[in-house]
């Protein structure tokens, strides 16, 4: 599953999601993680209630299922949801790499439900029609 973090400093989930500079993102899986890409923003950023700056953020977050970030408007936050991926908000202080570990120990311990959910987005289903009765 591909997860991202706000950063501005590429260490720390250290920015709100609507004034991050950078997103990075990782493909976590059980065995570990790899950086996939890192996104960088600029322009007005800061300005509140201009939501178009979330376009190209939601547009790099596609096909994450995870998002960390420092804090989230409200607004900001149903639309992350609606696209169906897990904001998760943490302090400033958390490093990414701590925060990848710590993420690949739950996976492959007893991932909380919306976990479970969050690595089946990365998955494929394949359904077994024969099985099935009539």
């Amino acid at each position: 599953m591909k997860v991202a973090f706000c950063t501005q400093d590429m260490q720390h989930v250290d920015a709100h999601f609507g004034w991050a500079k950078n997103i990075v993102i990782y493909e976590v899986n059980k065995a570990g993680y790899t950086m996939a890409e890192t996104c960088q923003f600029g322009g007005s950023m800061f300005e509140d209630g201009n939501e178009d700056k979330l376009v190209p953020k939601l547009d790099a977050l596609a096909d994450c299922a995870i998002v960390y970030l420092s804090a989230i408007g409200a607004s900001a936050a149903a639309r992350v949801v609606a696209k169906k991926i897990h904001p998760v908000k943490v302090e400033a202080t958390d490093t990414i790499t701590a925060l990848l570990d710590k993420l690949v120990v739950t996976i492959n311990g007893n991932p909380p439900p919306w976990l479970r959910k969050a690595l089946a987005k990365g998955e494929e289903q394949e359904f077994d029609f024969e099985d099935e009765e009539a």
